[in-house]
């Protein structure tokens, strides 16, 4: 994806066969350890999301959006609290484990339908090649629909199964549930959320400080792609009167309201007044928000967060002793160009 160090090869002469068959089989035996011994250090040299590791996703971009590539580890400067820090940066390439966690509320009935041909979007593209995908929806409770899993057809029934399971939104539970299922994953896969859900909470008892340090501990990069549940109805297909008899089959029906009356206006207005999970998650954790209203807005927004999420730089960074419950603000820059913009986590709260 970026450029590397080039390596220079050498021309070789004729080969010549100077070992015997007993030392040939003593050689292929010493080179399979050898490169027993490089796996096992690249691995090593891999970031790893433990607590003592702040992990911090990066996006370069131009004035006009642009992604910059090819910048080295001593381009990046991030500062700490305002103090530069030692950084580690590695190539986007470590495989992903994502989990969708999607709002099946009465009032998200016009977004399912949308879901039901993304399964492609979300294994292949977003979670990439060795990348795995798991799907949780919510409403009243959480669910798993589907395990982590790297077959898309798989993904893709399930998303086609996808129905209204009840009129609430516990979306930080269910933030909740996916990071419970992330932290089971390889320490050195990259750990990815994206919500797709109502911005605000409607029927959550988890609190969000417990739900936001939890993300931070982990590591865990957070999307949310929102919606207004008062404008989705109609956006969505309309629906016709099924009928045996053919003057009425086939007749429009009026798009519903959710969650299916004038009520939902005054619903909507109260919603507004509650803390936007969407920014506050996604800016903590070097994600983004982005909203959209119809199929083909959503199925851009799906490969824009796969484009930012294979072209990040990963910094990585070990923190110096804080003190509890004192936030450290993280800033990076790039190094002698003031015209780019580096976007990342907003920053953490030291480990106790």
């Amino acid at each position: 994806m970026r450029s590397k160090v080039g390596q220079t090869e050498y021309p070789l002469g004729p080969s010549v066969n100077l070992l015997s068959a007993p030392n040939m089989q003593q050689l292929s035996l010493m080179r399979a350890f050898a490169l027993v011994l490089l796996a096992a250090a690249v691995a090593g040299a891999q970031f790893k999301s433990t607590a003592t590791l702040v992990i911090a996703p990066t996006t370069v971009t131009d004035s006009k959006g642009k992604y910059i590539d090819a910048l080295q580890p001593a381009d990046l400067v991030l500062y700490d609290n305002g103090v530069r820090q030692a950084i580690q940066v590695d190539e986007a390439f470590n495989p992903i484990s994502l989990v969708v966690a999607v709002q099946t509320a009465a009032n998200s009935a016009a977004i399912l339908d949308k879901l039901g041909a993304s399964g492609i979007l979300f294994a292949d593209l977003l979670a990439g090649d060795r990348g795995e995908t798991a799907l949780v929806t919510f409403s009243d409770e959480v669910r798993t629909l589907r395990d982590f899993t790297t077959n898309s057809d798989s993904l893709s029934t399930a998303l086609r199964s996808l129905h209204v399971q009840g009129t609430g939104a516990v979306a930080l539970e269910a933030v909740m549930q996916s990071l419970a299922m992330l932290a089971k994953r390889k320490s050195e896969r990259r750990r990815i959320l994206l919500v797709i859900a109502e911005k605000r909470d409607r029927s959550s008892k988890v609190k969000f400080p417990v739900v936001l340090r939890e993300a931070e501990r982990q590591n865990v990069l957070i999307y949310w792609l929102t919606y207004s549940p008062f404008l989705e109805p109609y956006t969505a297909e309309q629906k016709k009167v099924k009928s045996k008899d053919p003057r009425k089959d086939g007749t429009p029906l009026p798009p519903d309201m959710a969650p299916g009356n004038l009520l939902s206006v005054f619903t909507e207005l109260a919603q507004q007044g509650k803390p936007d999970n969407s920014v506050q998650l996604t800016r903590a954790t070097g994600g983004r928000a982005m909203a959209f209203l119809k199929q083909e807005a959503l199925e851009d927004a799906i490969q824009a967060i796969a484009s930012e999420v294979h072209r990040q730089y990963i910094v990585s960074f070990t923190p110096r002793p804080g003190k509890a419950g004192e936030f450290h603000a993280i800033r990076i820059e790039v190094k002698g160009h003031p015209e780019l913009t580096a976007r990342t986590r907003a920053g953490y709260w030291p480990m106790p």
